[in-house]
């Protein structure tokens, strides 16, 4: 029986507003701001903190600092936890938590790597939401203006960003076919990308109950 779905998504594809849509047609409860201010409470550090770590990479210089640093034998006494806090740590903290997440169920989870997390998880469905480039470019155009010549860059770059945070902390292919059990083109619209995904996910019956 499927008790968690994730969801990853291109930017500009509207995964996100999937994913919102999807969990209030289930019943389901959303895991996506509520992470952060889950793990902000639980590392001790601000909510802006953990929002700057999150699906990031740290800077390549400050991961060579880290590591020479770690390497010293004269290096300083350790900082609290809650002055290192970082990108590493972030995702240490956003494992644990899915984890616990997926054992309790019921929940669509956004984003954060989930779909690598939890690829062994016991009743988990991956969904990779994607969308044609011009549709991207018009959502883009349409809720920033100030930036629409640069929309195309822009949605590109958000995209290698994921793609690289998913590659080095859980060496996967963000957009490997295999690693999900649906992809779906948005541009067929959020009532039949719902449908799919609840047929697909074989919960005919549990939304039925929900509709109902």
């Amino acid at each position: 029986m499927i008790r968690v779905i994730t969801v990853e998504r291109e930017y500009g594809s509207r995964g996100a507003e999937f994913a919102h849509l999807l969990a209030k047609h289930l019943g389901w409860r959303l895991i996506d701001r509520c992470l952060i201010e889950e793990v902000a409470r639980k590392a001790g550090v601000s909510q802006s903190l953990a929002e700057k770590c999150d699906e990031r990479l740290d800077p390549w210089y400050y991961r060579f600092g880290k590591a020479f640093w770690h390497g010293s034998v004269e290096r300083l006494p350790a900082l609290p936890e809650s002055e290192v806090f970082d990108s590493e740590s972030m995702v240490r903290f956003v494992r644990e938590y899915l984890q616990k997440i997926a054992e309790e169920g019921h929940c669509v989870i956004l984003g954060r790597g989930a779909a690598s997390i939890l690829a062994r998880a016991p009743g988990a469905f991956h969904v990779f939401v994607y969308a044609s480039q011009w549709r991207k470019v018009r959502w883009f155009e349409e809720h920033f203006p100030e930036h629409a010549s640069e929309a195309e860059s822009e949605l590109a770059a958000t995209d290698r960003r994921r793609a690289a945070y998913v590659k080095r902390y859980f060496e996967q292919d963000w957009t490997d076919r295999r690693l999900y059990h649906m992809m779906i083109n948005s541009c067929m619209g959020f009532e039949a990308m719902i449908q799919a995904t609840i047929d697909g996910a074989g919960l005919g019956q549990l939304a039925e109950k929900v509709v109902g």
